[in-house]
């Protein structure tokens, strides 16, 4: 290494002693150097440092989930949170879509919470689920909610090869609400109602068994159910107060919920594409705005009245400056 130093010219000599001495990489302060040994994007480095900064996070006094109060006094509560801020917090482009997306999708979601008398936290649950897309988990989860196909029958979506109805987010959010009140009247904690969600209420039951506990920040459950949890609360806190957490959007970043106009179909599709035409858009927005359409016609066998959306003046508007 020393004879490495020695080759290089001066500047350069004074970083890799720096590096030495100080405990950088050399390998770094090398790359920083141009052919010529001038120092070119020295500035730039230092420019780099200065103005982007880790810090570790300041966890929150006191914090609820769906008006519960959270345990902050316990050590392995507060170092549970820690984790989850720090990872939603420095995976930035991740969480920055999150607080794009949570504003088309919050408005509509908050409204059905409230109507089915879900707490508005739970609208987390969703996002820390999905990040608003329409993914497949490896089990075969799908949706926003991520319902898995029989659990989403159970709770009266319709899923088969034409319509599925966990890509619907009016159907499935509504789908959701059944099933955390139901958890919820049978464990009395919404906290449990989210982790029954996540791990299944056989499995939740058995670990209250087991532990002969009734409190979720009580129990020792299965890594991803104990992060659960605290993954909502993350997003919950910095989706609430984004520059705490080094987050600055401004209103013209966020995504508009979707001008949309309804139609009911009560008849058969033949070619989406062309009825598309027919009603002056396009096959792709109209899988656009309705995921759960899953093939490129609607037989509608059984007659059912469907509510397709179709874009409404506006449809292509952005925030203004």
């Amino acid at each position: 290494m020393k004879r490495l130093i020695r080759i290089l010219p001066t500047v350069g000599r004074i970083a890799a002693w720096s590096a030495l001495l100080f405990g950088g990489s050399l390998i770094a302060h090398l790359l920083i150097y141009s052919a010529d040994g001038e120092g070119t994007d020295l500035d730039h480095l230092q420019r780099f440092n200065d103005g982007y900064k880790v810090f570790s996070l300041t966890l929150p006094n006191s914090l609820t989930f769906c008006d519960e109060a959270v345990p902050m006094d316990r050590i392995d509560v507060r170092e549970r949170l820690d984790r989850e801020l720090l990872v939603n917090t420095y995976w930035q482009s991740n969480t920055l879509l999150a607080h794009k997306r949570a504003n088309r999708w919050f408005p509509l979601i908050e409204e059905i919470l409230w109507r089915e008398g879900v707490p508005e936290d739970m609208k987390y649950l969703a996002l820390v689920e999905s990040n608003f897309t329409n993914v497949v988990s490896p089990m075969g989860a799908a949706g926003y909610w991520q319902f898995m196909k029989e659990t989403g029958q159970n709770y009266g979506l319709e899923v088969n090869g034409e319509v599925d109805e966990r890509y619907n987010v009016e159907k499935s959010t509504l789908a959701a609400c059944k099933y955390l009140k139901k958890a919820y009247d049978k464990y009395g904690s919404w906290a449990l109602a989210a982790a029954a969600y996540n791990l299944g209420p056989g499995g939740v039951d058995k670990q209250l068994g087991r532990q002969k506990k009734e409190n979720y920040f009580d129990l020792l459950l299965p890594e991803e159910t104990s992060r659960y949890v605290f993954r909502i609360l993350a997003m919950k806190e910095i989706i609430r107060d984004p520059e705490r957490y080094g987050f600055h959007l401004r209103k013209r970043d966020l995504y508009l919920p979707y001008a949309t106009r309804r139609m009911e179909v009560k008849g058969p599709i033949e070619d989406i594409a062309a009825w598309a035409t027919r009603n002056n858009t396009d096959y792709k927005t109209v899988k656009l705005l309705n995921p759960w359409l899953r093939d490129t016609r609607l037989s509608n066998k059984d007659g059912r009245s469907y509510t397709v959306l179709l874009p409404a003046e506006g449809f292509h508007d952005t925030v203004p400056e």
